[in-house]
């Protein structure tokens, strides 16, 4: 039975014809079946896509053939399953994007890529050399989580801090305020999903006066492969896509609250509500026509 798989990627090159790029990243994605999402920008290209896995070594032996992304940072997970067609359950379509930024943080004049990658990001840190970082200065280190609240809601690294951010847009807002100012001196460790929004995130906070800032590479997929549940993550991974969230081992920890009920939950649900577009931690007992509630009590 042919394997469906979900590849996480992304690569950091300055790209002249951004459209051009888009056009074969679709070619090349429909003519294998693939579904999911990618974004391209001038600084180059985000995505995941789910298929055959078969299929999706072809698209990233096709991929790495053009010089710009033969560096291109590729994560493999499971996928739920593939149709009749033999195409991803998780994905309801492909869809090919130019974007201003393939990271949107609302500051695309403020990025710089060379052929190198995102310049004057933090220093990177393998997830071994983030247990020796931790195990020589201790609680000195801060872990500063490069998500949006309602992903970090279900999973985080321990005593993380959670700025309050709907969007990726909302962290430029928040560092400017001056709200994490406290923590200029301090060795700040930014993490993320796959180490994408972090290596943004980390050049965003070295241009602002922060002294000493690191990028976990790879992401929490990278630390999950290494430590699975048995370091400083705690709880699921949200994922963008039709699985919801993955865990790491059979005794991740369940530090998601139900906002329904108050019940332990690894679970977020879309609110059902017209004008509500936010996404709400509910038990499978709270339904989404709860979320009705939500959307008045913001209003």
């Amino acid at each position: 039975m042919p394997l469906a798989k979900i590849i996480l990627f992304y690569a950091f090159t300055p790209l002249a014809d951004p459209d051009a790029i888009r056009l074969w990243q679709r070619d090349l994605a429909e003519s294998l079946g693939l579904r999911g999402r990618v974004l391209v920008s001038k600084d180059g290209v985000n995505g995941t896509l789910g298929g055959e896995m078969g299929a999706l070594k072809r698209y990233v032996r096709k991929a790495k053939e053009y010089g710009g992304f033969r560096g291109l940072d590729v994560k493999w997970s499971e996928g739920t399953g593939l149709d009749d067609g033999g195409r991803s359950v998780d994905f309801p379509r492909l869809s090919v994007k130019v974007r201003d930024e393939i990271v949107s943080f609302g500051a695309p004049g403020e990025l710089r890529v060379d052929d190198s990658g995102v310049v004057g990001g933090g220093a990177r840190l393998s997830p071994d050399a983030l247990h020796e970082l931790v195990a020589e200065r201790g609680d000195e280190v801060v872990f500063f989580d490069g998500r949006n609240a309602v992903e970090a809601a279900i999973g985080r690294f321990r005593d993380a801090i959670v700025p309050p951010t709907e969007t990726t847009r909302d962290f430029v807002g928040l560092l400017d305020s001056g709200a994490y100012d406290h923590l200029k001196g301090r060795p700040v460790v930014t993490y993320c999903t796959g180490g994408i929004r972090c290596e943004v995130l980390s050049s965003l906070m070295a241009n602002r006066g922060f002294g000493e800032v690191y990028q976990l590479e790879g992401g929490i997929v990278r630390y999950g492969e290494r430590f699975g549940d048995d370091g400083l993550w705690e709880g699921s991974l949200y994922v963008f896509d039709g699985r919801g969230s993955v865990d790491f081992s059979d005794h991740a920890a369940v530090v998601g609250v139900c906002e329904g009920c108050g019940a332990a939950t690894n679970r977020t649900v879309n609110c059902t509500d017209a004008s509500c577009r936010a996404q709400l931690v509910r038990c499978e007992a709270c339904t989404p026509a709860q979320c009705a509630e939500h959307a008045a009590s913001v209003a």
